[in-house]
């Protein structure tokens, strides 16, 4: 295992050929990695052309499940006991939590991944982040955010799972010009502020980055309780998407348009439900190889999440591609056509959404 090193730190600004060069390196790298750490894909991979492996022919390989994860979950493990440092669980939203093992690199690369995500959404050395997502209860989240936030060198108030009242109080001291959490929990806490007569507009909240639930519909506009938070705080909000397994976070930047991709850590691919890789724009499941990883490394890792690839220019300058809204899930339940994690739109929908019967039903494909 070699030390991370954040080698191509401002590879995003570069054109496409370059990105794609970085690319073809680091999967020949991780390639290597797994067949020669990783028992479970040591088995998998058995008899197949790696070396010849390229990003065109990508797809040739096999898919992980996340189902398989978990039942050979030993078998993924590529590095020793004493390398591990962390240990997570997933959130488990569509099963039974898998437990994901971290060694020093591991955080250091989550830091690496975090810092840059903030930073591209304009998060400098000068704010102070209010968290307000645990970051205990074995989940990374909380972990995560504090490890960008300390990397990128912002200061970090981790009141965490508490309170509208403690976070308030928390806020009025601390002056935070960042709060990290759902958007459904920020909504709560605005109005929590509102009815103790104080604007939040006017407690000097610059970013609300959300985490955990969709922000944007499908042409990207903010849904309405995106839309909400935003005209509440006098903030602008920023949407993000992030995977335990896979350690990886994406975040909007400055333009607000998708999450952008670090090409440095990971190949994003969206498939249809027969497993066939979609071209941008088209809506299937996002599937992720993540590079870099040396306690749980994973090759073309099924989320379980609906999405899409953005391909066009951004206008923040980066060249990397963007990944759209969370659309919902592959086998989860929904309601009416939303999200299940997204309550707040019916946070946001008024008083009269009570009395209207929530019809769920379940979905097997995308």
């Amino acid at each position: 295992m070699k030390e991370f090193s954040a080698s191509y730190r401002n590879i995003e600004f570069s054109g496409r050929d370059r990105i794609s060069e970085v690319q073809e390196k680091l999967l020949r790298e991780h390639l290597d990695y797994l067949i020669n750490n990783s028992p479970y894909y040591r088995r998998t991979l058995k008899g197949m052309d790696i070396q010849n492996i390229s990003l065109k022919n990508l797809h040739e390989l096999p898919y992980t499940d996340k189902s398989e994860f978990g039942k050979y979950c030993d078998d993924f493990l590529a590095a020793p006991l004493s390398k591990i440092v962390d240990i997570v669980f997933s959130s488990g939203t569509t099963g039974k939590p898998s437990q994901i093992m971290y060694t020093e690199n591991d955080l250091k690369r989550l830091a690496y991944n975090e810092e840059i995500s903030f930073a591209g959404c304009g998060i400098t050395a000068d704010d102070i982040v209010l968290l307000t997502c645990t970051i205990d209860k074995c989940f990374v989240a909380g972990l995560a955010y504090f490890l960008g936030i300390r990397s990128l060198g912002a200061a970090a108030v981790r009141n965490g799972l508490n309170t509208t009242a403690s976070h308030l109080e928390i806020i009025q001291r601390a002056r935070p010009t960042v709060i990290v959490g759902v958007p459904s929990f920020i909504l709560k806490l605005g109005k929590y502020i509102e009815s103790k007569n104080i604007d939040p507009r006017d407690i000097g909240v610059k970013r609300l980055v959300c985490i955990g639930e969709p922000l944007r519909d499908k042409d990207m506009s903010l849904l309405r309780m995106g839309s909400h938070i935003e005209e509440m705080w006098g903030a602008k909000v920023f949407s993000t998407y992030a995977s335990s397994e896979t350690i990886t976070t994406f975040c909007e930047c400055r333009m607000q348009a998708g999450g952008h991709l670090h090409p440095d850590l990971a190949i994003v691919e969206i498939v249809d439900e027969k497993g066939r890789v979609l071209q941008a724009g088209e809506t299937g499941e996002v599937v992720v190889t993540p590079f870099s990883i040396d306690g749980m490394p994973l090759l073309r890792f099924k989320t379980g999440d609906v999405s899409f690839i953005i391909d066009e220019p951004c206008g923040c300058g980066r060249f990397s591609h963007r990944l759209g809204p969370k659309l919902g899930r592959k086998t989860d339940d929904k309601i009416q056509g939303y999200d299940p994690l997204s309550s707040g739109h019916i946070l946001c929908a008024g008083r009269d959404t009570w009395h209207k019967q929530i019809l769920c039903h379940a979905h097997k494909q995308l």
